[in-house]
């Protein structure tokens, strides 16, 4: 019996590093040219960097964790133990709102995909359809869903392999430097959560733990990995794309200012191949791959972080119920999908992405303090893997955090706001509840 209570362990090296890529890929692909409008060229690539450092730290230090308490819960059960139920909580609350939030936007731009191809076919309803299909796939099992995503995964890092070596010959210094720093160091940090959105994800790498083969082994591999994947990928991007003909042409559909665009590779391949060749029709199909990657590997995650909090009866204690038939969190994935349509249908998917990152930062936070804690007050527990030049990497990755968490409550008052009232009502909630239960 006890064989079937549990979630299966079936993932290797491999697969996580296809999950972990997977994740975040769709920020190489829409969104970031946004923070260019914000800061520039040059602004957006001091963001970056600062970003890049802050997901190296954390990267590493969030490893240490995942191989010491290899559970799906991830940040949730790391908190619990170094910080406190309380404290758990909300990191377990922030890690949801971030996978669920994260992939209605993902969807949308899935949806506009569609759309461009098949205009009679409306955005949302065939971001509601795969809503369904994704979250099918995930109920059926982590072998097919985890494969699925490998697949996925390498098609779209080849696409933006094949598009930097399309577009880098056409490379010219000058659209770099071209009006790069329009809205000086205010628009660094206004630019931050755009940065972020390149890298969004990664932590997902941890909610597998329980159904990785040897995650005390492998769960370093598949963060290292990722990460030195996501960081070429990311600078290959940046450069061909506002290489090609200066920031302004990949932010704005007609080039310049006016409505803004989600399709930056689109615009930046156009100027070389035009609209009509061969090669911008099969990479912008092939571009699908990476909206597809991260929307799905985001609700598998979510699956996973959303049914580990209802079986510590944190939260419903249905969501923490394994599918008999599939000993997957299907209960968990059908709730998160829900949410997820119910967001999708508000239309406003800038606001759910900057939403989003709050609850990424929240985690970030609580799981640096939660790693030097735990080094502190638990020196004995068994650490397979052990963060490199520990303490600065985790207080790096703090620092970065907080400092890029006031920046977006300087400039996204309102939504910050507003996920601030969701974390505080769902805690009251709970103590409510808890209190009542006792």
């Amino acid at each position: 019996m006890a064989k079937t209570e549990g979630l299966k362990k079936t993932l290797t090296p491999f697969m996580l590093w296809g999950l972990g890529v997977g994740y975040v890929i769709s920020g190489m692909y829409f969104g970031w040219n946004l923070g260019l409008e914000k800061g520039g060229t040059l602004g957006l690539a001091i963001a970056t960097i600062i970003i890049m450092i802050m997901y190296l730290t954390f990267s590493f230090s969030y490893a240490e964790l995942a191989c010491a308490i290899p559970k799906a819960g991830g940040v949730f059960d790391y908190a619990n133990k170094a910080l406190g139920k309380n404290i758990g909580f909300i990191a377990g609350i922030a890690q949801m709102i971030e996978f669920i939030f994260a992939p209605p936007a993902i969807a949308f731009a899935i949806g506009a995909y569609f759309n461009a191809f098949f205009p009679q076919v409306p955005i949302l309803g065939s971001a509601i359809v795969i809503y369904f299909i994704f979250t099918a796939l995930n109920i059926y099992g982590i072998k097919a869903a985890a494969s699925f995503e490998v697949v996925i995964t390498i098609f779209a890092v080849a696409e933006l392999l094949l598009f930097s070596g399309i577009t880098l010959p056409k490379f010219q210094y000058s659209n770099l430097i071209q009006n790069n720093f329009p809205n000086g160091w205010s628009g660094v940090f206004a630019a931050i959560p755009f940065a972020i959105w390149f890298f969004l994800g990664i932590e997902g790498i941890a909610n597998v733990a329980e159904e990785t083969k040897n995650p005390q082994k492998h769960i370093s591999k598949g963060f290292g990995w990722s990460i030195f994947t996501l960081v070429i990928l990311c600078v290959l991007v940046f450069i061909s794309t506002i290489g090609i003909g200066g920031w302004e042409a990949i932010v704005y559909k007609n080039g310049k200012f006016g409505e803004t665009s989600d399709s930056p590779l689109p615009l930046a391949l156009s100027m070389v191949t035009g609209n009509n060749h061969f090669l911008y029709h099969l990479l912008i199909t092939i571009g699908l791959f990476g909206l597809v990657a991260s929307f799905h590997g985001l609700i598998l995650a979510a699956g996973r972080s959303t049914y580990e909090m209802g079986k510590s009866n944190s939260i419903p204690v249905f969501l923490g119920k394994l599918s008999p038939k599939f000993q997957t969190p299907a209960n968990a994935l059908i709730g998160n999908m829900v949410i997820g349509i119910v967001a999708l249908l508000s239309g406003k998917t800038g606001d759910i992405i900057i939403i989003s990152v709050f609850g990424a930062l929240t985690l970030y936070i609580i799981s640096m303090i939660s790693v030097m804690v735990l080094r502190k007050n638990d020196p004995k527990l068994p650490r397979p893997f052990k963060v490199p030049l520990y303490p600065l990497f985790p207080i790096l990755a703090l620092v970065i955090a907080c400092g890029s968490f006031i920046a977006m409550l300087i400039y996204n008052l309102k939504l910050g706001l507003i996920y601030s009232t969701i974390i505080i009502s769902i805690f009251l909630l709970y103590k409510f509840f808890k209190k009542a239960s006792q």
